[in-house]
């Protein structure tokens, strides 16, 4: 397999300003770089940039949200001299603008504004920033350099490193992008400190999932921490970043183009993408509906016995204790709700000569990646899925 290179991922704990630095080395076949973790970061940004690009200072263009540059373009240009200041451009937020209309008017924006090859975009957000500045920066001048200032607990887990970037079509999330590495990472543990509540329980079901696939340790802590993690105590964000992101640096390293080994980040993620486009990405997000899409994947993990009923329900509930999810509704009855999401699978990304890639949990830490499951099982994990939602949701009510 084209995949089986040698992994290149580590990772190195230094003290700085009296908080742990983690710096989390990915390497692949294009690029090498490194995901930086710690608190303060914004304090020492120019010059962490600067160190990247030794000689003349390039030009530095910041694309953000405006919410997010209200909340923290003090702290973000405190550390660049005057004579250095970057140039913003804004995204509006939401899942409608990752559009590629949205990039034309953001690559217009560059060329007015000067941006040559030199220039550095800084993707200053969470993941819709991420995956709409990567990509303008993969075509931009046929591709110039970012880096990833991750402001979301979803992005700094997940969607910052590894090199996807894209856009969405009415049909389909990300069906146009680019693999395009950042320059750099840079996750700043106190960004997550104004994040409310629901994107920080979003994002911590991706940090779940990274349990389930990989990391059996990172499991135990988030069932052994969850209060101190849900109250967004940062020596336990920071703890949770840093495994996450070791276990995607560590699959990316050894498959970075999703050849094989790379699809096991996609647990939870086939029925999840569904139920993003049955809802048109506005009633749930992303980390929500993979919750559910997880929730799915095991239910069809331990109707093949491949999972038992003890791991099952401790999977399950660690998924749940980190809700609450929100339920959704996609049609009249809950057979319509399956079906309806079922069919949308078919228009997932991740098929393979039109054969639907499923990822299924084989334990705490462990999966698999299966080809031939059917639209029936499919359909009764579904099902499933969506009593246990109705469940919840009608306890939660009762209370």
């Amino acid at each position: 397999m084209g995949w089986m290179h040698t992994a290149c991922a580590t990772i190195i704990s230094v003290r700085y300003h009296k908080a742990t630095v983690s710096s989390i080395r990915v390497t692949t076949p294009a690029a090498t770089y490194s995901v930086t973790i710690a608190p303060g970061l914004l304090r020492t940004l120019y010059p962490r940039l600067r160190k990247l690009t030794p000689g003349k200072t390039p030009r530095l263009f910041v694309v953000t949200s405006p919410a997010i540059w209200a909340l923290w373009h003090k702290a973000f240009l405190k550390s660049f001299p005057n004579n250095q200041q970057p140039t913003t451009l804004f995204l509006p937020a939401g899942e409608s603008h990752k559009r590629l209309a949205t990039v034309e008017s953001l690559a217009q924006q560059l060329a007015i504004a000067g941006a040559d090859r030199d220039s550095i975009l800084l993707a200053f957000g969470g993941g819709i920033v991420g995956d709409v500045t990567g990509f303008l920066a993969a075509i931009y001048m046929r591709g110039i350099r970012y880096v990833g200032l991750p402001t979301t607990l979803l992005a700094q887990v997940d969607s910052s490193l590894g090199g996807k970037t894209g856009v969405n079509l009415v049909v389909g999330k990300n069906l146009i992008g680019a693999f395009h590495h950042p320059l750099a990472v840079f996750s700043d543990i106190d960004l997550l400190g104004t994040l409310p509540a629901a994107e920080l329980r979003a994002g911590l079901q991706e940090a779940i999932k990274a349990g389930i696939i990989r990391d059996a340790k990172l499991f135990r802590y988030m069932e052994q921490n969850t209060e101190m993690i849900l109250s967004a105590v940062p020596a336990a964000l920071g703890r949770v970043v840093t495994a996450s992101v070791r276990v995607k640096a560590d699959v990316v390293s050894q498959d970075e183009k999703e050849s094989g080994l790379r699809m096991v980040l996609n647990f939870g993620h086939t029925i999840g993408h569904a139920i993003e486009a049955a809802t048109h990405y506005r009633k749930i997000l992303h980390g929500e509906a993979v919750a559910w899409g997880m929730i799915a994947a095991l239910h069809l993990s331990l109707n093949r016995a491949l999972i038992t009923p003890e791991d099952f329900a401790r999977m399950a509930n660690l998924i749940l204790r980190y809700g609450p999810i929100p339920p959704f509704k996609v049609a009249a009855t809950p057979q319509a709700a399956a079906a309806r999401l079922v069919a949308l699978t078919s228009s997932d990304k991740k098929k393979r000569s039109g054969r639907r890639a499923f990822v299924l949990a084989t334990g705490i830490g462990r999966t698999e990646v299966v080809y031939d499951v059917t639209d029936a099982e499919l359909l009764a994990a579904t099902q499933a899925m969506l009593a246990t939602m109705h469940d919840t949701t009608s306890t939660r009510t009762a209370h």
